[in-house]
């Protein structure tokens, strides 16, 4: 007699079906722009729900500590295969169950506790990771910061003066909330002055990244990560790569044994899908229609009085800023929910706010342009979004805008309810 459930999940477990289906709802209905987050293929997803979950496999493609292993040391390689063909680098490690992990190997690998780093302000666009206080990153190193000037860009003179003042082991590049593209070549330049290792962290901009729309950290930086959902559109996970062989045998000690046990194989073959999918020559129509909705978005809002952190974007996301509104990012992010419209708050440089409301509302093009929408639909998407912020207080047009914008997602379906 067998102890495995047949029954469909629906029927196993009607609890756990009921609200996965209330999220099905959810994303079929608010228009999804909260900028780290996108939609998979049913392909990706199919592949992370597969047998491969059953898995044990702690080691690496034929260098593991189980038997049986044969096809996750497969689908490790291809992934390992089609990522770096992607980003033209010689190593990869596809193991990380998240960026933020991928980070830590990274320091875990090239760091002593205590050691300096200097990574970008969190106000100012930077992660948590980067070296935030309240973060592991902030907490077992030295971490010191860089920002960006009232211009809402980067000042890499004012990163120089700081590299030398501070001298730090590692300079982190890269962001979650800046919308301007990042010279990495003058990074290594700033890197080269101090004697640091150069780390690159693009998990916003990976998929852009792939297309030849944003500068490749290689072959300025010495290691590179990134998440895999995101602008990459795969499943949520991490990857490590780099082109220097001692430091790429350093991050795989790092992440197996030093920082994470089995691999997540079925996690894995879902990445190796989603890289399949970055590799066909559909990707760069579909990173530029990225760039291209994000700068309507950003004009019109302009056009509409609106303040935008760096006064436009060469990337995937917009930051306006509310700090002279009388309402908060909190305030704003509530507001655009009842319209129909995720979003998410976010500081911006010098917050007057608390990082739980935060004077900042950060946007991103990259799952609605997934859907296939363009400019005309970005064009009336941001006027809606206006229309909420100019009256935030009017549910009664924070309802009628939802009605109206649930209309124009029936021509955009991602899933239907035999793919999700």
């Amino acid at each position: 007699m067998s102890f495995i459930r047949e029954e469909s999940l629906s029927v196993a477990d009607s609890e756990v079906f009921a609200i996965i289906e209330n999220e099905f709802d959810r994303q079929s209905t608010h228009l999804e722009m909260i900028a780290s987050e996108n939609f998979t293929s049913p392909a990706v997803m199919e592949a992370m729900g597969s047998i491969f979950t059953n898995k044990y496999a702690e080691g690496y493609p034929n260098k593991r500590y189980y038997g049986g292993c044969q096809f996750a040391d497969q689908i490790e390689q291809l992934a390992i295969d089609r990522l770096c063909e992607i980003f033209g680098c010689a190593y990869a490690n596809v193991q990380p169950h998240s960026g933020s992990q991928a980070n830590g190997a990274v320091y875990a690998a090239l760091l002593q506790a205590g050691d300096k780093i200097l990574g970008m302000d969190l106000r100012h666009g930077g992660h948590l990771t980067h070296g935030a206080k309240p973060n592991f990153s902030g907490k077992n190193y030295h971490s010191f910061t860089y920002g960006v000037a009232s211009n809402g860009r980067i000042d890499y003179d004012n990163v120089l003066e700081i590299a030398k003042i501070v001298q730090p082991k590692i300079i982190v590049c890269g962001a979650s909330a800046y919308a301007r593209e990042i010279d990495f070549k003058k990074f290594r330049e700033i890197a080269d002055t101090v004697g640091a290792i150069l780390f690159a962290d693009i998990a916003h901009i990976a998929g852009l990244v792939a297309a030849g729309e944003h500068m490749n950290p290689f072959p300025y930086a010495d290691v590179v990560t990134s998440t895999t959902h995101k602008t990459l559109r795969g499943p949520r996970g991490g990857i490590i790569m780099s082109n220097n062989e001692e430091i790429a045998k350093k991050i795989d000690s790092a992440i197996f044994p030093g920082t994470q046990g089995g691999p997540l194989v079925h996690v894995i073959a879902a990445k190796a899908v989603a890289f399949g999918e970055v590799l066909h020559p559909s990707w760069k129509e579909y990173a530029k229609a990225i760039k291209s909705n994000a700068k309507v978005l950003a004009e019109v809002l302009i056009q509409r009085g609106y303040e935008l952190i760096s006064r436009g974007t060469d990337n995937h996301l917009v930051l306006i800023s509310l700090i002279n509104k009388d309402f908060s990012g909190e305030d704003a992010s509530v507001a655009l929910e009842n319209a129909g419209i995720t979003v998410n708050k976010n500081s911006i440089p010098k917050d007057p706010r608390p990082a739980s409301s935060t004077s900042g509302v950060r946007l991103g093009s990259a799952a609605l342009s997934t859907l296939g929408m363009k400019d005309k639909e970005f064009i009336l998407i941001a006027h809606k979004i206006c229309d909420v912020l100019d009256d935030i207080k009017n549910i009664p047009l924070q309802v009628q805008i939802k009605k109206e914008l649930e209309t124009l997602l029936k021509g955009f379906k991602v899933y239907n309810n035999a793919t999700y």
